[in-house]
């Protein structure tokens, strides 16, 4: 009985660890390659998802039900769909033809391009999961497909070979137990990251040893973060009791990442297929959609409202017309029958003239429109001068449906670090005790180190040597890096080129190469053991106790570790405003000036501080860190209470300081940009002086702008904090409206320059602004902020956590008049700001490619942000707004004469053109050459957008497609039709002849007006083309040819599956008349006579404007030149 009870409290004690903390059931348990835990005969098999892959869209079977469904969701498609039937079921003047064909042309093109991007993804896929991989079953290697690798599987993963699912690592080739990554599929660092296998399982080096593990594993459901990973691993031994191991990101190797400097790896699978992070991440993102989109649905009512108006109009009419005997029946025709069911019919003829005008709505145009979009986003990435020949990449369009976004950027919220700045880590200097230490100038080293430029208090001095070896012990302890295996020396040396340095952050490197510059190197990890060489050559071990990882809202990370001696001591670093509060004040004040100091310079600025821990203090510590990582629910928060418990009275050491470089043409950019209307903020999580010489640097400040400070130093104290902040609100609008009002009175009577103001503001003072105590003091204080912001020429937001960033950006997006926004950035915490701005652009940099993955374009340099929004957003805007007006202007051209003539037909609903023509005339003879011009116009020349920014002014807020110039080429549209309709019948009426003396009629008529048509909507597009390439000739004059080729072939043949031939010789027999050809050419050149002279007054104005605009410089010159002189 004895046996049986303790395996029923084993038992109980395992159900009790494997339900999780506080009895949740939101984890899974994972059984290491398929074993059952000692003491329970069975257990219950979790159904997870297989480990195949299927990241595309559609299947054999459901594609064409799939897909309709999709494109009908859209309104053209749906409302040219309802036409469609109409036509099929009630009899219309029109063949269902002529709306269902170019309807079943725009679904088709729309079809076969999703159908054939989802084909590469299923082949992608097949790919992936036929590939080979090798799985530990009955403790021997076999050889499997990857979609077939189940959960609880043993996978063996060689060198240079992807992860095939998520694996958590059980052992390496190493004796050390780690192994190097590299994650550039997933997030684009090409950098090796090191993992870590579980103590217990880390010695285990060949298949039988792997195969005859017996763990279970506990951990969170797939979630999408990938740096963060909470789980514990159950090890059983001889004695049945599980040896419980807590489980991070650290020892869970990715779906896609790769195997580096390790010849072989054992991992368990805990995610796989569409679970894996990887394939969770990519899950598609909200949608966006751009201004110009907004327009289309505005113009599109008003035509609908148009063609409504039509099938109204002429149904009243054509029943006022019957009413009419001497009109509706002539003497010669028996007397119509009328119909009982009088509404019906009304509602059937309404919906006949409802498909007689439908071709007013441009279906052709969304389609014309994707491919617009999607052309013309290879010119982004075929640009040379956004090529980086260093890594052999260029920009990177991740959508297309924002190309004209580019051109309407109002606000440009940038990071700092990365994106304005290289992030290359240079150190500069560091402060011991107060005093400076630095190699810049060699001649006056001592040991080392400078003793001429210490700060004025302690000039010529220095610290205790002591002091000085335990802060550069200090930064060769606490860091994450690694040494590649390939550069790692047999011997400690001394040789900086034998060494090279690993690590996820640029900045500990920095800091180790600083230390290694005076005397102290680090030189490796070696079982959990850190070695570190000293000036003498010698090599010292510390045992790696502890490591407390660096997280953005502590800004600062330690370790703990057993020195030689038997002395334990916590080392930490980070940001001053985190490391400063918990330390104790021995030379504080000093370190903190020198701090300011090296910010003031625009260095990055870290402080170092340690403590010295008993062995009794340790060991509470300890218990408090292993429970911690232990928990499943709520590990970070309960992970961040112990590292706040612990990092508490400490002594600060010292300084560092780390150069970081401004990109190259980052000033000139950003002047750029303000020159071209264009306000730019700067969001950041740096100190405030570092970011402030960083913004001087970059010109976004200039040295006579005026700052206005809300910060926490100006705010005062915390009492009165939400007080002094509405004053300082109060006293910066005051300020910002008086030096308006100045500049507006005093620019009547001379020259005089704008007074520039410049904002900074930081986390914790917005936090009072956006989340204030008092609710009703929120949006005054929002307004008043909001105010303030929009009259600056630049903002600084230093501080900012990255949820901050986003609520930025949120906020100035959704004021009045809805600005759009631009985010740019290089890094994870950049992400939330990128996402929530209309337009995305991420930066290939070195702190990993999150921010280029989530965002809508991705370049390599800031600099290419001016050609990308000055040069090809104005493009991209100006050539898709002409293309979108152009569309309803020649629509209408074509559906107005249809319109006349129902006046002339007694509202028969006779078709005025041949059911051919209705058809193609969108899609065959009017869509090549608008397409070529959308995609190559050039109406103002890439080299003058390159150097003239204020023209992006002249496209802002919209302007090309306001009521404005809507309601231009609608009264074009109007005018042309009335010209065409009422020209040719004024020919017609005459009763000219052919040389047969044969009378035209009515489709000969018809034929004359679409001719002029065609020919004058195109001939425009010829007028309004400012940049010719051997293409637009091409499709404009080879549009005109085919219409006339066309109409020859369509009326020299007759057709067999066509009843009637009424357009049977129309064409030529109407080209025999000379009158016709006059009338052509006469009516073509009446109808773009007024646009031909819009044209000629604004040419002429704006040569106007530019010389006047010369002279005014000129004499601007001239006025400083005698100025100086006369100071002189």
């Amino acid at each position: 009985m004895e046996p049986e009870k303790n395996q029923s409290t084993r038992t109980k004690a395992w159900r009790c660890l494997c339900s999780g903390d506080d009895g949740r059931v939101d984890s899974r348990t994972v059984y290491v390659g398929h074993r059952s835990p000692p003491g329970s005969d069975t257990h219950i098999v979790q159904k997870f998802c297989s480990n195949r892959i299927v990241s595309s869209k559609y299947t054999l079977w459901n594609f064409l039900p799939k897909n309709l469904f999709e494109q009908f969701r859209r309104i053209a498609n749906f409302y040219f769909l309802i036409i469609f039937l109409v036509q099929v079921i009630v009899d219309t003047p029109t063949s269902p033809v002529t709306s269902g064909l170019p309807l079943f042309f725009v679904i088709t093109v729309t079809a076969v391009k999703q159908g054939y991007e989802d084909w590469l993804r299923h082949k992608a896929d097949k790919e992936v999961n036929e590939s080979t991989v090798y799985v530990v079953e009955n403790k021997k290697l076999v050889e499997k497909e990857c979609q077939v690798i189940k959960v609880g599987d043993i996978v063996q993963v060689t060198e240079d070979l992807v992860f095939p699912c998520d694996l958590i690592l059980l052992s390496t080739s190493r004796e050390e137990g780690v192994c190097y990554v590299t994650t550039a599929s997933l997030d684009g660092e090409s950098n090796h990251k090191t993992y870590y296998a579980v103590s217990d399982t880390m010695k285990l080096s060949t298949d039988e040893e792997v195969g005859a593990v017996n763990a279970t594993i506990e951990c969170e459901q797939p979630q999408s973060d990938l740096y963060k990973f909470v789980g514990r691993m159950h090890i059983y031994g001889d004695t049945h009791e599980p040896v419980a191991r807590s489980l991070g990101p650290e020892n869970l190797l990715l779906k896609g990442a790769t195997l580096k400097n390790t010849k072989k790896i054992y991992g368990v699978a805990v995610y796989t297929g569409m679970e894996t992070k990887m394939a969770l991440n990519y899950q598609g993102k909200s949608q966006k959609r751009s201004v110009v989109e907004k327009s289309i649905n505005s113009f599109l009512l008003v035509y609908l409202f148009l063609l409504l108006s039509k099938a109204v109009v002429c149904t009243t009419l054509k029943y006022v017309w019957q009413t009419k005997f001497f009109l509706d029946e002539v003497w010669y025709n028996r007397p119509v029958k009328k119909d009982t069911n009088q509404f019906l019919h009304m509602f059937t003829d309404f919906l006949s003239f409802m498909v007689l005008f439908n071709f007013i709505i441009p279906v052709s145009m969304y389609v014309t429109v994707e491919m617009q979009k999607f052309f013309g986003s290879f010119f982004i990435s075929w640009d040379e001068e956004m090529y980086d020949e260093k890594i052999q990449e260029g920009a990177l369009v991740n959508t297309s449906d924002l190309n004209e976004e580019l051109g309407q950027v109002e606000y440009v919220f940038t990071d700092k670090t990365g994106t304005l700045t290289e992030n290359n880590m240079e150190f500069i200097e560091c402060c011991i005790d107060g005093y400076r230490y630095s190699h810049k100038d060699p001649f006056t080293e001592v040991d080392g180190f400078c003793s001429t430029d210490g700060p004025i208090t302690k000039l010529y001095g220095r610290a205790e040597k002591e002091r000085e070896e335990l802060f550069l012990r200090a930064l060769c302890l606490c860091h994450t890096v690694e040494i590649n295996e390939e550069d790692q020396p047999d011997r400690p040396t001394k040789n900086d080129n034998c060494r090279t340095y690993i690590s996820s952050s640029p900045d500990e490197i920095a800091l180790v190469k600083g230390a290694e510059k005076y005397g102290f190197s680090f030189i490796g990890r070696e079982n959990n053991y850190l070695k570190i060489q000293n000036r003498s050559n010698e090599t010292e071990w510390y045992q790696l106790l502890h490591i407390l990882n660096f997280d953005p809202v502590r800004r600062r990370m330690s370790v703990i570790v057993k020195m030689q001696s038997g002395s334990i001591v916590l080392i930490c670093k980070g940001a001053d405003s985190s490391i400063i509060p918990r330390v104790k004040q021995d030379h504080v004040e000093e370190i903190k000036r020198h701090v300011e100091c090296n910010a003031l310079d625009g260095y990055r600025t870290l402080c170092v501080a340690y403590r010295e821990l008993e062995q009794d203090e340790y060991n509470v510590m300890d218990s408090q860190l292993n429970e911690a990582k232990l928990a499943l629910h709520e590990r970070d928060r309960k992970m961040s209470e112990v590292y706040d418990t612990i990092e508490t009275d400490m002594q600060l050491i010292g300084a560092t300081a780390v150069e970081d470089k401004l990109q190259e043409q980052a000033a000139e950019t950003i002047e750029a940009l303000h020159e071209a209307g264009i306000k730019v903020w700067v969001l950041t999580g740096d100190k405030m002086e570092t970011a402030k010489s960083t913004c001087y640097a970059s010109r976004l400040f200039r040295n006579d702008t005026e700052l206005l400070e809300l910060t926490t130093k100006t705010t005062g104290d915390v009492d009165r904090k939400e007080e002094r902040l509405h004053e300082l609100l109060r006293e910066f609008h005051k300020t910002l409206m008086q030096g308006i009002t100045n500049h507006r009175q005093g620019s009547r009577k001379s020259w005089m320059s704008v007074k520039e103001y410049g904002l900074i503001i930081d986390g914790s003072t917005l936090s009072l602004i956006l989340n204030p105590e008092d609710d009703r003091q929120s949006t005054q204080h929002r307004m008043l902020f909001l105010q303030i912001c929009q009259k600056c020429t630049a903002v600084l937001c230093c501080r900012m956590a990255p949820l901050q960033k986003a609520q930025i950006v949120r906020m100035v997006k959704n004021t009045k008049g809805r600005p759009i926004t631009l985010s740019v950035g290089d890094g994870a915490n950049d992400v939330s700001m990128i996402l929530e701005a209309h337009v995305g652009i991420g930066i290939k940099g070195k702190e990993g490619r999150q921010a280029a993955r989530n965002s809508d374009y991705a370049i390599l340099k800031f600099k290419h942000l001016r050609k990308l929004i000055l040069v090809h957003g104005h493009l991209f805007y100006v050539r898709i707004a002409h293309l979108v007006q152009y569309f309803f202007y020649k629509n209408l051209c074509f559906i107005l004469p249809q319109f006349l003539y129902q006046f002339f037909c007694g509202f028969s609903q006779q078709p005025l053109y041949d059911a051919a023509y209705l058809t193609m005339y969108n899609i065959c003879f009017t869509s090549l050459p608008i397409l070529a011009y959308s995609l190559l116009e050039q109406r103002t020349s890439i080299e003058r957008l390159s150097t003239e920014f204020k023209l992006y002014k002249n496209i802002s807020n919209n302007a090309l497609l306001q009521w404005k110039p809507f309601l231009y080429w609608t009264s074009l549209g109007l005018y042309e039709g009335l010209v065409f309709f009422f020209g040719a019948y004024s020919v017609i009426r005459n009763s000219a002849l052919g040389d047969n003396g044969q009378v035209f009629g009515n489709w000969t008529f018809g034929t004359l007006i679409f001719t002029i048509l065609v020919f004058t909507v195109t001939v425009k597009l010829a007028l309004d083309t400012r940049y010719w390439t051997w293409l637009n000739h091409l499709v404009i004059w080879g549009s005109l040819a085919f219409y006339v080729f066309f109409s020859f072939f369509w009326g020299g043949i007759i057709w067999p599956f066509i009843k009637q031939q009424r357009m049977y010789f129309v064409f030529a027999h109407m080209l025999t008349s000379v009158s016709v050809w006059l009338t052509i050419i006469l009516l073509i050149f009446v109808s773009l006579l007024p646009d031909i002279l819009v044209t000629v007054f604004k040419n002429s104005r704006e040569a106007q404007h530019q010389n006047v605009n010369c002279s005014s410089t000129v004499l601007l010159l001239s006025c400083k030149f005698h100025e100086s002189n006369h100071i002189i």
